[in-house]
């Protein structure tokens, strides 16, 4: 029989009978995003569903069933070190977990304070890795309610990090569920604030792949989209 229960965080994540084709179709996205980095592209786009960076190494959580930022991070390492910026609303727990003593990935992280916001056991400032991954593991959790005057200073705390990092390759866990009219989300970002969010991070100059995670406006999201990406340079239909 299969302990569901020993692997799963939650309640809320049921295994169907369609789970692993759009799992592992959704991987399949994330490993052809991490494919066009190392030929060269200097953007890529993995636009998937379910998101993934709930995913652990032997736990699945939070509609996450395999992290897929994770599977495309260990691909890039074929190039150099990656840097792994979260800026989904929840702590991206099963990505740190993967990465926790590793010095090759940088996990840096911007959510909602675990004392509020899934998945409310991990996220804290004094989570920093362990062993060799000491230190490369990097959480900025913020209050429910932050707007962007208080995002964007974070954000650029974290980027500031990355950049003396010094990877290879860039990893984006991009969640537009930050944005105020998401109904799980308690943050306070409006839609233009997504094309600034898209220009400071454009100016990392790093090739980077963006990975889907959440966002669950869904009227808005594509909305949300267009404003990154125009502000990442990126034209979208």
């Amino acid at each position: 029989k299969l302990r569901v229960g020993y692997y799963a965080l939650d309640g809320s994540t049921p295994l169907r009978a369609e789970s692993y084709r759009t799992s592992v179709t959704s991987a399949a996205a994330a490993v052809a995003g991490a494919k066009a980095l190392l030929a060269g592209a200097p953007v890529a786009y993995a636009l998937l569903r379910p998101p993934g960076h709930h995913a652990g190494r032997e736990t699945y959580g939070g509609y996450c069933l395999v992290n897929y930022a994770a599977v495309a991070a260990l691909m890039l390492l074929e190039r150099g070190k990656v840097a792994i910026l979260d800026l989904d609303y929840h702590h991206g727990n099963g990505t740190q977990d993967i990465f926790w003593a590793r010095d090759d990935v940088l996990y840096l992280s911007l959510h909602c304070r675990p004392e509020e916001a899934y998945p409310y056991v991990a996220g804290s400032t004094d989570e920093v890795g362990a062993g060799r991954g000491r230190g490369f593991n990097v959480n900025m959790p913020l209050p429910g309610g932050t707007e962007w005057a208080d995002y964007a200073p974070a954000l650029e705390t974290a980027l500031e990090t990355l950049a003396r990092f010094r990877p290879e390759s860039v990893v984006l866990s991009m969640g537009f569920d930050t944005l105020a009219t998401d109904p799980i989300g308690s943050f306070r970002l409006q839609v233009p604030d997504y094309e600034a969010m898209g220009r400071r991070v454009a100016q990392i100059g790093l090739p980077t792949l963006v990975v889907q995670e959440g966002g669950y406006d869904v009227s808005r999201i594509g909305a949300c989209a267009q404003a990154f990406f125009g502000g990442l340079g990126v034209s979208t239909p």
